[in-house]
């Protein structure tokens, strides 16, 4: 691609592409592809000039100019990384439905004439009235009625500067909350994007590990345990639980036998299955995904549904007040004071904006948060629960050191405990497998089908006999595998502060192995400052042992923790806390982590953890920055403070207005004017960033 450097500064650069016309399509194909390259920091395209910022990281800049000098963007290597819907043209559309609103507005005031814009405006009045109509017809006094009084009463008095300007911020706060709906439910479709590059393609003679681009239609590829489905698909072999909650909205898992169909971005939660793919592009997820949430209820905060039903409450003291006035006045101009200074205007235009704005600047961070209301429990939260693998310790645990027993050597342990765990997407099985990688042990399938045990571990079938890994518990409690007191003696003097992974065979122990898996360096630091922003405490879960659990809490200022827990355990105590009155976030990005994720208020997936973590989060983390929690915490906790600001400000400043206007200080026409410029500013302020600055420092230190 052809391109021209329009500007440079440290780490960052502002190109023009050479292309007459860059459509929508362009732009994300140039943008994707520039953020799939690992020194590229960020990319924004700006499809109307067909400029294109990027910040990388140092010293990669001749790498990121090579790169853009390679780039096709016909090429269907490249296209393929763009996800089916990108949000471009959403916002595209939204932004030029509301520039066309205030652009009307303009011009017909400005070149319309009187009569034409009167007869407009009582046409557009007729779809108020209606509404209103139909509220009382139904037993209701609320918004909508006072709305089509409000425009009624202002036609009749022959103002229809006003009736329309009320009508205009109706229609405008209309678009913004539906804008906000459907951003929320985008940004909930990108965060469940298939982040699957490689899959496992069934041969005659075995599994193959290959990329996932090089799938064709007609291919069969196996699914196992814990795994994203990647591909729309046909089961040919096996059985498996989908979760399909994504899908949907089922909150069990469906049963998929032979024959079934499974879709591309579901879950397989227990089995394994061989699919037959039909579709290897385009899935259709956003658009299921989409149906599935289109109840806006989920998306708003609690407190902005308040502030709605504030306003239709608020609905007959208008109404009386109105009706009082008149009967104490006898003055017309008093009581419609009341009808001019309508509070869902403000409330309307305002409440979306502010959602739409946090969830906006929580994507600047890579935070996808799937609603409101999620944001909301994050800013309300005392207590907050975290898993240890993957979230206060590496993401990436390591390879420590094998004991092997009975007779095995090191190498040939190595090598069955790698060719059992390649099959799962988990920390500790990848630490297993690079360490195979790195001593250059080949594993070849040497096992019959294997099947995942959540929480415990792996079995399967090596030379006929029996193969087993996994942990403690599940090795010589649940299996009752053959301790002697040798074995055990070695076990318990094993370094502590490793995790341990026991593999047997034939019913006896043939090897642990022991994992490391580091503090992160930043995990005391955010635990400190988690406290300071207003957790109460602090909560650690872990399936390892009580030693290794102690060993992490020791070293930072956790308040409480328990170890040795499976997955309900931690739903159980998530509930138990909940049931005491506390308003829980829970952090992890383990399968097992996957009950108490959907426990919680509000549950946040870390990082690239498991697919059905994911799923199932509220709020997803897409990099591997623990610093983020300080960021959704401060997003969360300035939307609602602006919230609270805009609710106090609307009804403070309106009710003014009303009390100036009953007592003659002010007309009805400049109750509307006052009202119209605070709904304006209520509805500028709200979007403004409500982080002051960006957090460089917390992205340095991560």
């Amino acid at each position: 691609m052809k391109y021209v450097i329009r500007h440079e500064s440290v780490n960052r650069i502002r190109i023009h592409c050479a292309i007459t016309r860059m459509s929508m399509s362009t732009a994300d194909v140039i943008e994707y592809y520039l953020v799939d390259k690992e020194f590229v920091v960020s990319v924004k395209v700006y499809e109307r000039t067909g400029d294109a910022t990027i910040r990388y990281k140092s010293g990669k800049r001749q790498e990121l100019l090579q790169c853009l000098e390679k780039l096709d963007v016909e090429d269907e290597k490249v296209t393929a990384l763009v996800p089916e819907n990108t949000g471009r043209e959403l916002n595209r559309y939204y932004q030029e439905r509301l520039m066309s609103m205030v652009g009307y507005r303009v011009l017909k005031k400005l070149f319309m004439p009187a009569p034409i814009r009167v007869a407009v405006t009582c046409l557009r009045s007729i779809k108020y009235i209606f509404q209103g109509l139909s509220t009382l017809l139904h037993g209701k006094i609320e918004v909508p009625l006072l709305d089509a009084v409000a425009i009624s009463a202002s036609i009749l008095r022959g103002d229809y500067s006003t009736a329309s300007s009320v009508m205009f911020l109706l229609g405008a706060g209309e678009l913004l909350e539906e804008w906000t709906h459907q951003k929320s439910v985008n940004d909930l479709a990108k965060s469940m994007a298939l982040k699957v590059d490689k899959v496992w393609l069934h041969t005659e003679l075995n599994d193959v590990l290959v990329d996932i681009r090089d799938i064709q239609k007609g291919d069969k590829i196996v699914i196992r345990t814990s795994s994203i489905i990647p591909l729309d698909g046909k089961v040919v072999a096996g059985e498996v639980q989908v979760n399909q909650s994504s899908m949907t909205g089922e909150s069990l898992p469906v049963s998929k036998e032979i024959g079934d169909f499974v879709y591309a971005g579901t879950v397989v939660e227990d089995g394994e299955c061989v699919v037959e793919v039909a579709k290897t592009s385009g899935t259709g997820k956003y658009d299921q995904i989409i149906h599935m949430i289109e109840d806006s209820e989920k998306l708003k905060s609690g407190t902005e549904e308040k502030a709605f039903h504030l306003a239709d409450r608020l609905v007959p003291y208008s109404l009386i007040g109105t009706g009082l006035t008149w009967l104490l006045t006898r003055n017309v101009s008093k009581a419609i004071s009341f009808l001019m200074v309508d509070f869902s205007c403000a409330l309307k235009l305002s409440m979306p904006l502010t959602v739409l704005s946090a969830i906006r600047e929580a994507g600047e961070y890579n935070i996808t948060a799937k609603g409101g209301k999620y944001l909301e429990a994050i800013a309300k939260a005392d207590t907050i629960v975290f898993d240890k693998t993957g979230t206060l310790t590496k993401a990436t645990p390591t390879f420590a050191q094998i004991t092997t027993f009975n007779g095995i050597d090191e190498t040939e342990a190595l090598r069955i405990a790698a060719c059992l765990e390649e099959h799962y997407p988990h920390s500790m099985a990848n630490a297993v497998v690079k360490e195979a990688e790195d001593r250059g042990i080949m594993h070849e399938e040497m096992h019959s089908k294997v099947k995942y045990i959540i929480a415990h571990g792996i079995e399967s079938e090596v030379d006929g006999k029996s193969a087993i890994i996994g942990s403690y518990h599940y090795i010589f409690e649940d299996a009752g595998c053959e301790l002697s007191e040798e074995e055990a003696r070695i076990i318990k003097n094993l370094p502590q502060e490793y995790s341990h992974l026991f593999m047997a065979i034939d019913g006896k122990l043939k090897a642990v192995i022991d994992i490391y898996d580091p503090i992160r360096k930043e995990s005391k630091d955010i635990i400190q400052k988690l406290h300071e922003m207003g957790f109460t405490s602090v909560c650690m879960l872990t399936g390892d042992n009580k030693k290794t659990a102690k060993s992490v809490v020791s070293k930072l200022n956790i308040d409480h923790y328990h170890a040795e827990v499976l997955p309900e355990d931690k739903a159980m105590y998530i509930r138990k806390l909940k049931e005491q009155g506390h308003t829980v976030v829970m952090v992890g990005d383990g399968v097992n982590d996957t009950p108490a994720l959907s426990e919680a208020d509000c549950g946040i997936a870390v990082s690239d953890g498991a697919a059905i973590a994911r799923e199932v989060a509220d709020v997803i983390i897409g990099d591997d920055n623990l610093y983020r929690l300080l960021t959704i915490r401060q997003i969360s906790q300035s939307m609602m403070e602006r919230i609270r600001h805009n609710y106090h400000f609307i009804v403070g400043f309106n009710s003014l207005l009303i009390g100036l206007g009953v007592a003659g200080a002010l007309t009805p026409s400049a109750s509307a004017l006052f009202h119209n410029t605070s709904t304006v500013y209520a509805g500028i302020h709200s979007m403004c960033d409500l982080l002051p600055e960006k957090e460089e420092e917390n992205d340095e230190m991560a």
